[in-house]
């Protein structure tokens, strides 16, 4: 069974990136979580990225903030596809990782989402390992749109308490 790597340079980044693991719960995907420093654990990021392959990653989503050295080192290392959250900071509110993920050299491409993104992270990571012809693609399909069409019929549902209560009502029900 084809597995997603999620990986964070610091546990101040699990909240964000919990979201990547519980897309990837309710798709039944399989995922390994580790926290690794590219800067203070260089050599278990080599290792990591390396044997990853090997363990039954097929895609990687890699969350960094600030410098962002994290998704770039990944996807040097490995083979497969890499998708880069960018993590909000207190300094420049995620800017800095966003760039400095988006401006990857030719060659080292890595996927980015929206800061703090993690749940779309998770959402590409299930839509690229659906791209497979084989039974866990299909059965990955057949979840990602029964969750597409459970998102359109909530969107449904609120336009309709909309139209029923009006706009001030809504608000404040939602309160």
């Amino acid at each position: 069974m084809a597995k997603v790597g999620i990986v964070m340079g610091s546990d101040s980044d699990i909240e964000v990136m919990s979201k990547a693991a519980e897309i990837l719960d309710g798709f039944d995907i399989e995922y390994d979580m580790q926290i690794i420093s590219a800067h203070r654990e260089p050599d278990e990021l080599m290792e990591w990225c390396r044997s990853a392959g090997d363990s039954g990653i097929r895609v990687m989503i890699a969350g960094a903030g600030m410098a962002a050295a994290l998704p770039g080192m990944c996807a040097a290392l490995f083979e497969g596809p890499v998708i880069g959250v960018p993590l909000s900071s207190k300094v420049l509110d995620g800017k800095d990782a966003l760039y400095s993920i988006l401006q990857m050299p030719p060659g080292v491409p890595v996927a980015t989402v929206a800061i703090n993104g993690a749940k779309n992270a998770g959402l590409l990571a299930a839509q690229i390992l659906a791209a497979s012809d084989d039974g866990e693609g299909l059965r990955i399909r057949e979840k990602l749109a029964s969750y597409k069409a459970e998102m359109k019929e909530g969107v449904k549902k609120k336009n309709e308490r909309l139209q029923e209560k009006g706009y001030r009502d809504y608000l404040e029900d939602r309160k």
